[in-house]
């Protein structure tokens, strides 16, 4: 770590301070402050002066203070020991902290993200002699029961190995390979390597999104996909249930990684993450979850600026894996938090405001983080992705304010929370008619292939009722359900049985709290074969009061709680005493 002087303090405001130089450091350079040498990166350079963002509380910083420079812009670390671990704002490891300073992290403290100490298991997968280039794997080593770590060449580095060590146990420090570079001179390469956040990793290739990120939710998979490697934002005001959407979400996700940045959201709910993620079981091997995945816990008393530095910080994690050819997943709970930290940090810049106070660049760096998400083919030939989701929450509920507005201008997905839902206790509580996905057809096609060639008819026959049931409540508002014709007041009742018993979902049920691909499609089409069959009747003169009062009309509504995953055979002995009851009826009436 550099320390190579570069000036004194010469004006303190919050977190941002002047300072006058001696020497030149760059723009985006991280340095030191006085002698608690507080972490900050030089944002502006006028002259002899820079203005430096510092991510530390600057407290009792004065006037005359020694700056320091360290010669690199902010980076992460990226080597074995990532997984399973818990990381602030700027990748500092909060239990080694906590070991420092207890339970408030104490100021000035450097501790490298990556174990010193603690060695891994290194196997070669190159040879002497061998040309190797950025992205290409030099060796594994395993990081979790769950994880294969690949050591990879860093970007940019290209040559000819011209030693690997053998297979051993050794630190992240330690050498384990050389590269003879085009200019002659060696390369030493060791487990780990630097990363400046705020640069896009290199790839080869964008690929075109072509297959669903499930989820387990039904709303999601089913009416609102989305594709692996795309982006969704997760709007609502407070207590619709953004944190719990993004905590289901990283649980069930189909992905090898998930990254959950808590950037900005209250104590508690971190603490909530932090306490359950270590007791989550992984639903396809058995294994603690912590074991893929990494958080990054930035609560709103920590320092506004590592809040905006958060998000680069997860993404350039989540890029990592990804050039391991992972398919990652990421939580950003919430942007709006991020944002904040953007407008407080552009006010005490003295910029020019735009709308609400944000930066006149807030849709670029939205625009930014969204992009580098995708589907891509890595420098070494692979296919991964990134999918990013984004909660956001407007202040009152508003959607009409800049984040939202500007976050939907680079997502695709967008879920949108429905205070009223939530109200009611109807969780997920995504409103399904204000909620869009753009990669509804793209995703179909998996759905076809691999769960059920219905898949189309069966989701636009379920989202045409719940259209006109939206249309059929407004009618209800103004002249009651009873001046409907019995046919209309069915479609009312089957909307009922979808909202209940299809798209509210349980977090907290064992069995609700999962979906198959299979059963959601096996659960909605029985929902529609009662409708059908209902319809027939009704139209046949059977009054509606019957239906109603069927057995079966309760039965399907509480199938997605009794019955389970594993065992869809529960849905057809549903349909076998439904077509029965049916069959009573219509011997008793016609």
């Amino acid at each position: 770590m550099g320390n190579t002087y570069c000036g004194k303090v010469k004006k303190v405001n919050g977190p941002l301070v002047t300072v006058s130089l001696e020497t030149g450091p760059q723009m985006m350079e991280v340095v030191y402050v006085s002698h608690l040498q507080l972490i900050g990166e030089v944002l502006h350079i006028s002259g002899d002066e820079a203005v430096v963002q510092v991510y530390e509380d600057t407290s009792g910083v004065k006037p005359g203070d020694d700056v320091f420079q360290s010669g690199l812009p902010l980076s992460v670390e990226l080597g074995p020991g990532i997984i399973g671990n818990v990381f602030d704002g700027i990748q500092r490891p909060l239990e080694e902290i906590a070991k420092i300073s207890g339970i408030y992290i104490g100021r000035g403290i450097n501790i490298p993200a990556l174990s010193r100490e603690k060695k891994w298991e290194f196997v070669p997968k190159v040879k002497a002699g061998m040309r190797v280039s950025g992205g290409m794997v030099l060796g594994n080593v395993p990081e979790t029961p769950l994880v294969e770590h690949r050591i990879l060449v860093p970007p940019r580095v290209e040559g000819e190995v011209v030693w690997v060590a053998s297979a051993g146990s050794y630190t992240v420090e330690d050498t384990i390979a050389e590269i003879k570079l085009s200019t002659g001179e060696r390369e030493k390469l060791s487990l780990y390597h630097r990363w400046p956040v705020k640069f896009p990793r290199p790839v080869k290739k964008r690929l075109d999104t072509k297959e669903p990120l499930l989820t387990g939710q039904r709303i999601i998979d089913m009416f609102f996909p989305l594709s692996r490697g795309g982006t969704a934002a997760v709007p609502g005001g407070f207590g619709t249930g953004k944190t719990i959407t993004q905590h289901q979400l990283a649980k069930w996700a189909d992905a090898d990684i998930i990254v959950y940045i808590g950037c900005g959201e209250r104590g508690n709910e971190i603490t909530e993450v932090l306490e359950d993620f270590p007791k989550l079981i992984d639903p396809k091997t058995n294994r603690p979850l912590m074991e893929r995945t990494i958080l990054i816990a930035n609560t709103s008393n920590m320092p506004v600026t590592a809040r905006e530095a958060s998000i680069y910080t997860g993404i350039t994690l989540a890029e990592y894996y990804r050039d391991m050819g992972y398919d990652v997943a990421l939580m950003a709970d919430s942007s709006s938090r991020w944002a904040e930290a953007l407008r407080e940090l552009s006010g005490r810049l003295e910029e020019m405001p735009a709308e609400e106070g944000f930066p006149a660049y807030l849709g670029s760096k939205l625009a930014a983080f969204y992009e580098r998400a995708g589907n891509f083919v890595t420098l070494s030939g692979e296919e991964a992705s990134i999918s990013a989701i984004g909660a956001v929450s407007p202040p009152g509920g508003d959607f009409s304010e800049p984040v939202t507005q500007n976050t939907k201008r680079f997502v695709r997905c967008f879920w949108e929370l429905d205070k009223a839902l939530a109200s009611s206790r109807h969780y997920p509580s995504i409103n399904w008619m204000r909620s869009y996905s753009e990669y509804a057809d793209e995703c179909e096609q998996w759905w076809v292939a691999n769960v059920d060639p219905e898949y189309r008819s069966i989701r636009l026959e379920a989202y045409s009722i719940l259209q006109k049931e939206d249309k059929l409540q407004k009618i209800v508002k103004l002249i009651g359900p009873d001046a409907l014709p019995d046919s209309e007041r069915l479609y009312l009742d089957i909307a009922r049985l979808i909202k209940i018993g299809f798209l509210q979902q349980s977090a907290y049920d064992p069995v609700d709290t999962y979906s198959t691909p299979e059963k959601q499609v096996n659960l909605l089409r029985l929902i529609l074969q009662f409708k059908r069959k209902a319809e027939e009747l009704v139209k046949a003169g059977v009054p509606l009061f019957e239906i109603r009062e069927m057995q079966s009309f309760a039965d399907i509504m509480r199938a997605k709680l009794t019955v389970p995953n594993e065992d869809l055979s529960g849905l057809d002995r549903l349909r076998e005493a439904m077509e029965q009851e049916f069959a009573d009826i219509e011997t008793e009436y016609l």
